[in-house]
Formats: structure tokens, sequence, C-alpha cells
């Protein structure tokens, strides 16, 4: 009796366990000692003998039937099973079976061993040649594929439409166009072109290729499409970003003959992500309840997806905990939508839960974690991310070699990140804008600009990312030559329409100081958005053009596009500029209207806006209410006390900001020292700098070093400040000797001022702000042939020297005066106003101080200069313009002259009122006849 015979009415159960027999008996090679006709009935001698041996121990005598390892074969689960079971057909001489063996190695992705097989066969049929060619296909072996489908023609084997499907395929793996055409060029010669099998896959090819009109045609040529058809030309589009030609075809599919399957609608989901359609995408979702979708994991997870980058992550996240199953792409979609939307501590969270869960994490796991250890600047947990990769022997592709560069970069790690770009064994345009961005961002402009030009010597051309990635490098430099040769760059590469190097473009010359250029290339902008907007308001606010940064942000408000929390963030510095408090108010209710005044950003600047309009109380009462804060907020409000010459506040400050979680850093020694300096506190301001390095590990810069000259030099310790410049470890800056000459002018120093006028003459030779000062040394003293000098170089050098001014505002209107200015309307009221003001000053013993008036001419004349002094106009006009008893706030763009600051004192306890003025280098509280710098400033 034929084996087979027994075999065929076997029930499932029995044909496992028979299975289990004949794969022991290939294992041990062992014999049985005797068997009854059903495998249940077998008496086995030991473990080592439980086996059959069909052949009555001499397998050549028995000539097995092909059917019956054939159901063999089914049964097969693992490759080594299968193996075995191929050994014994070899054995038995069974040759029925090459179908089924060719078919079970390439699902078990053993090519190698499906090659032998198909090898062995003389002259194989077409039938044989597919099953090959789809083997290779589906493992993703495409090139295999290609080789194989040529070796068919050369052996004369005419291919069928299922031939094509399985070439095509492995085109399109390849995405290559030029192999698709020619596969292309034979289906047309074959007859097959109008076969559906065969237009899907060409379909599916050029549009994986890029040739996305190619595709489009082959779809519009089609006389019968079926699911499929519809499905790959809107996965095409979707593929080759075309949301819009995606979406529009999906519609058109509504109304043929073809319904939408789970495949068509995880194609279209990210659609409606990539439009941010997101109640296109709610539609769809209601639809995938309906057809009984929601079990399939794959189109789970792209509505997981789009919820997420649809901004909606709480409900992404809700159907993301309600999927019966998730598989490592719903995990990676989850976190990272959470990544991509700036939540990147519920990441982190997502990824322990999914490490929890016992999924494992691939390449795309790894690149959204990456991105959110950068988003929080958590490199700890971008290195131990890095570990991990190692560890697990991720593959190193170009996408997650460029996330690490990115994590490290953002983390201001250039080193470890240029070393990770260095090694990459191929890089993208991806790859290159991440490590350009990464030196510009930290401030590594030179070595930005020389990767750039490095990159256009290769075959990667730059795109848009990398221009506005290496734009704001050009502007720090400075170098107007170098800008205008990037833009002209810019143009001559077609990129001048877009939006986002438009709107680079403006902040780039605004940066340069060019804010005429900018504003030209913002009016012939034909679209503009929030962005657009932004730059060209920060570009005022930047330049000190205030006003007209005032006046673009209420133009914005009259236009569709609505400001947001960057522009709120870059319009207040120019209401702290002009000391616009009442405007300021009026933008702080905006905000709250408008939700903005969470963002942290926003929140810091108001803080600073508030400290800059002379309202410190209110600076502290808003920083006080921040439901968060980070260092930038902290150094505001320590600045702010500095600024207004509170340097105890200022330092009782810097004690809590460490308690409640946030470390200072260099920025906030700077504004501690600062503080010090304006308050006199000359012994608090030297511990703190030692502090910096024995007590937090800053080294300290050239910025701090410069703070304690000031605050040494202030004091009168002019000759302490100049040794402790001479061992500074680094070669002293303009910021230091700056700071040494500004003291000797305080104290009338002119042998040391005239040194550190020297240095800052050599190291600074256009900034006029030096030889004024020197100037205004020897006028003190009466070297009136020392400041015919300093007049002299600086007409030969061709500067300019800044004319001083003081703003008021007043019902919401600024009014700024000039010294002797008589051009505003409410002139003779003013003037009268102060003549009347100078005879109570003058009753009450005022005498004026003619030192203060640095020019040579007589005393009388020096006494009505210094009468219509800038900030008296002002005073006056506030006099006549304000209700009794408010405050009067004053900017005055220059340093108070020392008898202004005496008058003013005087004033406030003559008219009972607080005047407060910021100059150049601080507020001045003026109440009751006392000042809040206690004359020290």
């Amino acid at each position: 009796m034929e084996i087979m015979e027994l075999a065929l009415p076997f029930h499932h159960h029995y044909r496992r366990r028979f299975l289990y027999f004949v794969n022991a008996a290939l294992s041990a090679c062992t014999k049985v000692t005797r068997y009854n006709t059903f495998p249940d009935q077998m008496i086995l001698d030991s473990q080592a003998n439980s086996a059959m041996n069909f052949s009555a121990h001499d397998p050549s005598k028995t000539r097995v039937n092909g059917n019956f390892f054939f159901l063999l074969l089914q049964d097969c689960t693992d490759i080594k099973m299968l193996k075995q079971l191929h050994t014994q057909l070899i054995t038995t001489g069974c040759d029925q079976t090459d179908a089924k063996l060719i078919n079970k190695y390439a699902m078990f992705g053993s090519m190698q061993d499906a090659c032998l097989v198909f090898d062995k066969m003389y002259q194989p049929e077409l039938f044989y040649w597919n099953l090959m060619l789809r083997g290779y296909a589906s493992n993703g072996l495409f090139k295999d594929t290609l080789d194989l489908y040529y070796q068919m023609l050369w052996a004369g084997i005419i291919p069928n439409s299922y031939t094509f499907s399985f070439v095509l395929k492995a085109c399109a793996g390849l995405s290559s166009f030029q192999h698709g055409r020619l596969s292309h060029e034979q289906v047309i010669r074959s007859g097959l072109e109008l076969d559906i099998f065969v237009g899907n896959a060409l379909v599916d090819m050029y549009a994986k290729c890029g040739s996305i009109d190619s595709a489009r045609r082959i779809f519009d040529r089609m006389s019968v499409r079926d699911v499929v058809s519809w499905t790959a030309m809107i996965a095409g589009y979707a593929q080759r970003g075309h949301p819009n030609e995606a979406w529009i075809l999906f519609n058109k599919m509504q109304f043929s003959d073809s319904r939408p399957n789970s495949v068509t609608v995880a194609s279209v989901l990210p659609v409606c992500a990539d439009l941010g359609a997101l109640q296109e995408g709610k539609g769809i979702h209601c639809y995938v309840l309906r057809n009984g979708f929601e079990s399939d994991v794959i189109v789970m997870t792209a509505l997981v997806d789009m919820y997420a980058k649809c901004g909606s992550l709480d409900f992404a996240r809700k159907l993301f905990d309600k999927m019966p199953r998730r598989n490592v792409l719903s995990w990676s979609a989850m976190i990272a939508g959470y990544s991509q939307n700036g939540q990147g501590i519920k990441a982190l969270e997502i990824f322990n839960q999914m490490q929890l869960s016992g999924a494992k994490p691939n390449s795309a796991t790894m690149v959204s974690l990456l991105s959110a250890c950068a988003s929080l600047f958590a490199l700890q947990q971008g290195q131990w991310t890095h570990c991990y990769i190692i560890k697990n022997e991720f593959e190193w592709d170009v996408v997650l070699a460029t996330a690490l560069i990115d994590m490290y970069a953002t983390c201001g790690i250039l080193e470890v990140a240029r070393r990770l770009f260095d090694k990459m064994p191929a890089r993208n345009v991806v790859s290159w804008n991440a490590m350009i961005s990464g030196y510009a961002q930290n401030g590594h402009f030179t070595e930005a600009l020389t990767l750039f030009n490095e990159m256009q010597k290769g075959d990667i051309k730059p795109n848009t990312v990398t221009l506005v990635s290496v734009l704001p490098a050009y502007a720090n430099l400075g170098d107007l030559e170098q800008v205008q040769w990037i833009h002209n760059y810019i143009m001559q590469s077609g990129f001048e329409l877009d939006v986002s190097i438009q709107n680079s473009l403006v902040a780039m010359y605004a940066k340069c100081e060019s804010v005429d250029v900018s504003r030209h290339l913002f009016n012939k902008m034909s679209k503009r958005s929030a962005v657009s907007w932004n730059a060209m308001i920060s570009g005022y606010t930047q330049s000190g053009h205030a006003d007209e940064a005032l006046a673009l942000f209420n133009q914005m408000l009259l236009t569709v596009v609505k400001p947001d929390a960057v522009t709120m963030a870059s319009v207040l510095p120019s209401f702290a500029n002009l000391a616009a408090l009442q405007q300021g108010k009026w933008i702080h209710g905006y905000i709250i209207r408008c939700g903005f005044e969470s963002d942290i950003v926003v929140a810091t600047a108001l803080v600073d806006m508030y400290a800059k309009c002379g309202s410190i109380d209110n600076a502290r009462q808003y920083f006080d209410e921040m439901s968060n804060k980070n260092i930038v907020s902290w150094n505001a409000m320590i600045a702010a006390y500095g600024m207004h010459g509170y340097g105890e506040e200022a330092l009782a400050l810097f004690d809590v900001m460490q308690p409640e979680g946030t470390q200072p850093d260099h920025i906030t020694f700077i504004c501690v020292l600062s503080a010090c300096s304006h308050a006199g506190l000359v012994d608090k301001g030297c511990q703190y700098f030692d502090y910096m390095g024995r007590d937090y590990g800053i080294t300290p810069g050239v910025d701090h070093y410069a703070c304690i000259v000031d605050l040494l030099g202030r004091a009168g310790h002019l000759d302490e400040a100049e040794d402790f410049i001479r061992k500074m470890p680094f070669e002293p800056g303009a910021s230091a000797w700056g700071a040494l000459l500004a003291a000797c002018k305080m104290h009338s120093n002119i042998e040391l001022g005239e040194c550190a006028a020297q240095y800052l003459f050599d190291l600074e030779p256009d900034n006029v702000g030096y030889y004024i000062l020197l100037s205004n040394i020897y006028a003190a003293v009466g070297r009136w042939d020392g400041v015919a000098k300093m007049r002299t170089m600086i007409k030969d050098k061709g500067l300019k020297k800044t004319p001083g001014w003081s703003l008021i505002e007043v019902n919401n209107t600024v009014h700024v005066f000039r010294a002797e200015d008589r051009s505003h309307s409410q002139s003779e009221e003013i003037y009268a106003t102060l003549e009347a003001l100078t005879r109570q000053m003058e009753a009450a013993g005022y005498v004026p101080n003619i030192n203060s008036v640095l020019h040579d001419v007589e005393a009388a004349t020096k006494e009505d200069m210094l009468y219509t002094h800038s900030e008296r106009l002002a005073i006056a006009f506030a006099l006549i313009s304000t209700s009794p008893g408010t405050p009067i706030r004053i900017t005055k763009n220059l340093r108070v002259c020392d008898d202004c600051h005496t008058a003013t004192k005087l004033i406030s306890k003559i008219v009972t009122r607080e005047i407060i003025v910021r100059d150049a280098k601080r507020f001045h509280h003026f109440k009751d006849g006392f000042c809040s710098c206690k004359d020290y400033w």
C-alpha cells in the first residue's frame, strides 16, 4: 500500500503528528522496529528510535507519492524543517514538488536554496521562471529579479502578464526609470498594455520612479480600473508630494465602480495629514468604522499618524490606546506625533512604554526619538539612544545618521556631529543641511559657510532648507558683498520665489542693517505668511526702528494674516525701546485675548517690556505669575533689577532661582555682575565672579571680565581695573577697554583714558563713541586742544556723532525731543513751563553745573544750553500733558549729564511727581529730591 493512501484520509491533527515522525526520522536517522497502519499505533523502542523507515530499511525500494510530500511541505513552519524534508525528497527521488519547494524557500527568504531547485531543472517552463521572479521581488532582491528576467528573455521564454507585474515591481523598488521604461516597451510589444494587472504595475512603477505624469497617463488610458489601480495612483501622488492631486483623485474614486479598501484608506490618510485636513480625515475615520477596517493595524496606525500631524494629539492618543494590536509602526507614529508637536517628554514616555511592551523599535522609531531629544536639548538621553542604536546593530542608513547629527548639533556638541558627518559613506541633502544648520545655530558662521561651499563642489545641490540655514550665517558675518553674492546665487538657482527664502532674505538684510532693502523685498512679496511679517517686524526692532516696527504691526492687524506668538515676541521689544508703557499694556491685553500668555518666550518678553518701560513692579508681578520659567526668564528679571539699580534684589533673585530648579548660565552671571556694578557692590561682584568657575564650572568669558572692569572702574579703582585687564587670560577686547575709558570719563583720568582710547582706536577704529568719550574727558578738564584733535579725527574718518534725544509717551503717542528743540506744536507752552520751573529750581538753591557742557563757549551760553537739554523739554511737556501725581517716564539715548541728574532730582520734589528716566546705561527713579542710583551711575 502506498503511503499516500494512508495520508489522504488523515485528519489535519493526524497529519501534523505524521510530520513530527517524519521529521524525527530525518534528524535521528534511526529505524523503527515495527509499524502498523496508523501512526498513533506505532510501538517505539526508545526516543532515539521514534521514527518510521518508509522503505523498510532501504529507501530506494519505495517510491513515495509526490502529493503526500506536497501536504507535508504545506506544514513546514521553519527553514530547518524545510531543508530536512527537501533532503528526504532528494533521497526518495520525488521530483513532483519543485514548485512548492521554490515557493516555500522564497517564503522563508532563502532564495539561494530556491535557486538550487530551479537550476537543476532542465528547460524550466515560464511558470517556474515566474515563481523565481516573484520570490526575488517579494524578498526585496530587485536587482536579482531583473537579472533573472534578462536571463529568461535570453533563453527565449516569452513573458506574460504575471512576469511583468514582478519585473515592474523590481523596477519600482530600485527606482530605476530606465529599466522600467525598457520593460514598458516590452509590455507594448507583448500586447499586454491593456492588461489590468500590468497596467496597475506600470502606474506603481512610474510613480515610484518619480515620473508621476507618466503614471497618470497610463492610469487615464486604462479601459478598466479596479481598486488597485486607483490606490496605486493615489499612493503615487501622496508619496511624490502631490497631496492636492491625491485628494482630488480619491474624491473622484468615490464616483467610480471601485470602493476604497483598507489599502486605499491607508494611502489617503497621509494626504489629510500633509494638507492639515483634519475634518476630511475625520470623515475617512467614519468610513473606516462603517466598513470594519478598525481591526486593520495599518489603517489604525495611519489614523493615529493623521490626527497627530493635524495637531489633534489627544485624539491620536485615544485611538492609540484603544488599538487591540500595535506594531512597531504604531508605536513609531505616536512617538513621532509627540516629537513633531514639541512634546518631547511624552515622546520619551511612549518609547519607555514601547520597551516595556516588548515591541522592538526600528530605525524610524530611533529617528523620532532622536528628534525628541534634540527638541528637549536632552543630550544624555540622546547619547543613550546613540548607544542603543549601536548595541542593537541598527542598519546605519543615511536617515538615522542624519538624525544623530542633528541631535548632537542641536545640543551644541558640534565635534561629535562633525565626526559622524565625516564618517557617513553616503550623504543626502538633509545630512548636509543638518550639519550646516548646526554650525549656524551655534554661532559657528564661518564653519557653516565653509561647509556650504564644500557642498556646492559635490553632486548634491542645495535646496531651500540649505539656503534658509545658511542665510543667517551670511547675515551674522555682516559682509554686505557676500550677502549680495548669495542673493544673486538664489536668483540664478531659481529659488527667489520660494516664500521661506524670501523671508530669510528679508531677515538677512535687516540683520546687516539694510532695512530699506528688506522692506523693498517685503513689499515685492506676492504672498506673505505670518513668518514674512515677523521677519520684517523683527528686522525693524533689531535695527532700532521701533516706530516702523509698530506701524507694520498695526498694518498686519488689518490683514487676513493673524499674528502668532513669534509676532508678539518680535514686536514687544519695540514697545520697550520706545518706553511705550500704555501701548505695552494694550498689547499685553491682546496677548491674553489671543491665548499667547502661556508661551514662555512671549511671557519673558513681557517681563522685559515692563522693566524697560520703567515699571519694575509690574515686571516682577508678571514674572511671579508665570506658570513656567526658563533660564531666559530668570535672566530677564535679574537684568531688570540691575538696570534699575536694585543690586541687592538682583542677588536675592539669583539665590532663589536655584532652589526652584533652574541652574544659572553664563548670561546669568553677566546680569548679576552688571547689577553689582550699577549698585556699587564691588566686593559681592568679585565674589560672584569667583563663584562662576569654582561653584558652577562656568569659565568666565570676555563679557564677564568687562563687567568686572566696569565694576572696579565705576568705584574709582582705575589702577586695579587696568591691572585686571592686563592679567586677563586672553587678549582684551573692546568691551573691557571701553569700560575702562568710560570710568576714566567719570573720574577725569586723562592719562589712563588716553591709554585705553588708543587700544580702542586700534580695535574698532570706526566706532565714533570712543572718540567722543576721550573728547569729553579733555573737555571736562579744559583741554580744548585735545577736543579739537578728536573732532578732526572724527571728521577725517567720515564718522558722525549720534545726536541726543529724549522721548516720552503721552496718550498712546510717542513724542521725541532734542536739545534746544522748538519743532513741537506746543513748544511755546513747553518753554514757558520750563522757564517757570527753572525759576522755582533757582529759588530752591539750584546752581547750574556748567562743567557738564563740553563746549568751549561762554559760561552764560553754557547755562542756556543746560536749560534746554532734551530730557528737560520732555519733562516740561509731561507736566502740561499729564495728570498731576502720575509718574513721568522718559527715555534718553545718551547718558544723563550730571547737571540734568541734579536738576531732575529737584524737579521731582518741586512738582511732587516720580520721574523715571532710562538713559543709555540704566534707569533712574527720581522721587522727593532723591534718585534710586544714590548718585552712583
